[in-house]
Parts: structure tokens; C-alpha cells; sequence
């Protein structure tokens, strides 16, 4: 077979299974022996050709899925740098088929899933909080939660799945660690230093806010950070005085 026969046959096969066609393994099959002039094999050499010519065949099929994979994620980044986040989703999933195990790929089904369920508003105006934005935080819970599992020092995946329990699903205890271990990895991030100042003060652990503003101040070049972080201090310390 040429080469050139040998690649359109490879995508013809690939695309077959990706899309999950219902006659996919008799056509492949036909389609293999058709291409490789193998039919019945009986002889001991017949059946060692055979073999050969199916374990090229395996190679050829996993360089071609490889490169699919690839293909899936830069569409997927593609998307997301013009926001379509939900195009951008299918393009994620489709990837991880092919890549299971790549942190990278959850990551940004996280983010892709926390757009979508800001986007899930109530359109048919009932005043009910819908399900799919419900399921959407829960699908960008479970994705960040997997990168982390993937790699538990993603500093990315834990500082957004933070996020998404503090100020999407309400839920301040389970973001406040994520948000501790991420500034164990980046100890000058002084963004997730105010996020986290923060969660502690809606947390009512006033006296670990203020220690954390302090720090802030102590660290930070930025008058309007230091401004700011002076400032909040103030409203933690009469928070915990009015709290007594």
C-alpha cells in the first residue's frame, strides 16, 4: 500500500470510531483486509504476515488517534481565547477520550464549565435556581478535582476549584484549604492572599484574616494593594470586636 493510500485509510478508520457508527467494526475489518490483502490466513507464514501487517496497522491507528488529540485541544484553546466556552467544552471532552490522564485537559474543562454555569441564566423566568447551572459547578468540581489528583500541586486547578466552593457554590470550609495549599506553591501570590483573607473573614476566623492582611502589607510594593488590604484589616478587626 502507498503511503499516501495508507493515511487516507488510517483517517477514514479513525473518524469511523470516533464517531461510534453502529457497523464500525465489520466495515473496519472488511476495510483492513481489503487494504492489506489479508483475508483468511491458515499457513504458519500466512499468519505471521498477518500479524505484522495488523500490529503496523495498531501503531498507525495510535499515532493518528495521538494527533487527533492534539488537534481536539488546540480547537479547544482556540475557542476559549474568543469565549465560546461551550464549544470549547466539547472539544476538552473529546480530548480526554484520547488523553485520560492529562491534568491539563480537566483544568480547563473546570474553567470551560464555571463560564457555562454563569451562563445558565433562568430564561424561562420561573425565580428557580436552574439544575443546569447546578450541574455545570458540578462537572467544573469534579474536573478540577480530578487534575488535582492528576498532579496535587496544580497550582491552577486549585486555586480555581477554591473558587468555584467560595464564591459559586457557597461552600467556604471546602475552598478555604485549596486555597492554603496553593499559596504553599506560590507564597507571593497576592491575589489568592486577599481571596483567602477574605474567605476567612466570611468564615468568622477574623484572627487569621487580619494576620493575612498583615502579611499583605508587609509584602506588597502596590500603595493601592496596601491601601486596600489596611482597609479590610480595619473591617476584620471590627467585625471580631463586635463579634465578642
Amino acid at each position: 500500500m502507498t503511503k499516501t493510500r495508507k493515511s487516507i485509510f488510517m483517517v477514514i478508520v479513525t473518524v469511523l470510531m470516533l464517531c461510534g457508527c453502529t457497523k464500525s467494526s465489520k466495515t473496519i475489518i472488511r476495510m483492513q483486509k481489503l487494504e492489506e490483502g489479508v483475508g483468511s490466513p491458515t499457513t504458519k507464514e500466512e499468519l505471521q504476515e498477518a500479524i505484522k501487517k495488523y500490529q503496523d496497522r495498531v501503531y498507525d491507528m495510535q499515532l493518528s488517534q495521538g494527533q487527533i488529540g492534539i488537534w481536539y485541544k488546540m480547537l479547544g484553546t482556540r475557542y476559549l481565547d474568543s469565549k465560546m466556552y461551550g464549544e470549547a467544552l466539547k472539544c476538552f471532552q473529546k480530548a480526554i477520550e484520547l488523553y485520560p490522564a492529562n491534568q491539563n485537559l480537566f483544568y480547563w474543562v473546570g474553567v470551560c464549565a464555571g463560564y457555562m454555569a454563569k451562563a445558565s441564566l433562568d430564561f424561562e423566568a420561573t425565580g428557580a435556581t436552574t439544575q443546569q447551572r447546578y450541574n455545570y459547578l458540578r462537572l467544573a468540581e469534579s474536573a478540577y478535582l480530578r487534575a488535582i489528583e492528576l498532579d496535587e500541586r496544580y497550582g491552577r486547578a486549585l486555586y480555581g476549584l477554591a473558587i468555584i466552593y467560595i464564591y459559586e457554590m457557597g461552600e467556604i470550609e471546602k475552598g478555604i484549604p485549596y486555597l492554603e495549599r496553593f499559596l504553599e506553591i506560590e507564597k507571593r501570590n497576592m491575589d489568592a492572599m486577599f481571596r483567602l483573607a477574605e474567605a476567612y473573614y466570611l468564615n468568622y476566623e477574623f484572627d487569621k484574616a487580619a494576620d493575612l492582611y498583615d502579611r499583605i502589607i508587609a509584602q506588597t510594593k502596590d500603595e493601592k494593594k496596601k491601601s486596600l488590604a489596611e482597609q479590610n484589616k480595619k473591617t476584620v478587626l471590627d467585625a471580631a470586636y463586635n463579634n465578642r
